[in-house]
């Protein structure tokens, strides 16, 4: 999910609203029926993009060994959105972290390597991007990140409370590019006020984008919500790593001049 639809970035797939692939636990073709759809994601305009994709066999293998340990939806088959309590979760009390958007994980996996002190929630709504991600956790041994699959405002909604994060980050939301679907894009004014009331004073909202357009957008939302201030990458009040890997999507973005705009804001 950095609401991504096509390949992007670390592989992440632009999407960040309602799954529209099968509901995870389930074996098949990723297609919802119009009820699954509806309960995921009910009555609100959703910033992903459809696509169908089925898991290969070593992803279903990780699937069925993993996620009952790793994995959880942000909104049960009946509806219900009960609250995350990530101590019992994890095992532990650490700072914690939501990545919004973690796609196949590239980035995810290797920045809970770099940082094992704090706890990483990634949320995604993409059933063969989760699996990929659980492959990884397995082949290294990760053990603070736990996945979440659904709607990412759900999360923040339902699931977590005021000032419960240390950090969250976005990295390539799809910008919508067409000027009718701008309404569509995750990090809208709404969005970012309800991301900094769950972080803690002194967290901070992380975002990355290759798109101009976009980066002017998240600029102004991010500049003009009052309890946020914008910070320096290098700023030594960042509490968590703003070293994101390169991935192969950036190296190609490099090549073709776009330029990569990472922003950071702390909660006051």
């Amino acid at each position: 999910m950095g609401d991504h639809g096509n390949m992007r970035c670390d592989g992440h797939e632009r999407s960040v609203g309602p799954a529209t692939d099968q509901l995870p636990g389930t074996v098949g073709a990723d297609s919802p029926t119009p009820a699954e759809d509806q309960n995921l994601h009910p009555r609100r305009v959703s910033s992903f993009r459809s696509r169908g994709s089925s898991l290969t066999e070593r992803q279903q293998r990780a699937w069925d060994k993993s996620w009952p340990t790793y994995g959880r939806l942000a909104r049960e088959a009946d509806g219900a959105r009960p609250p995350l309590d990530p101590t019992a979760w994890f095992g532990r009390s650490a700072p914690l972290i939501l990545e919004i958007g973690c796609g196949t994980g590239t980035s995810t996996a290797a920045m809970a390597l770099q940082e094992p002190d704090f706890d990483v929630l990634a949320v995604e709504v993409y059933r063969k991007g989760l699996a990929q991600l659980l492959s990884a956790i397995d082949r290294e041994g990760i053990e603070n990140i736990r996945l979440i699959r659904g709607d990412a405002l759900d999360v923040l909604e339902y699931l977590l409370p005021s000032g419960s994060l240390t950090a969250a980050r976005v990295f390539f939301p799809d910008p919508w590019p067409k000027s009718r679907h701008h309404k569509r894009r995750l990090l809208q004014a709404g969005t970012v006020a309800l991301l900094s009331d769950r972080l803690r004073p002194g967290g901070t909202l992380h975002v990355a984008t290759d798109h101009a357009n976009y980066a002017e957008h998240i600029a102004e939302v991010g500049d003009n919500e009052p309890t946020l201030r914008r910070l320096e990458l290098g700023d030594p009040r960042i509490p968590v790593s703003v070293n994101r890997p390169t991935t192969k999507f950036e190296g190609k973005a490099h090549t073709v001049g776009s330029t990569i705009n990472d922003f950071v804001w702390e909660r006051l």
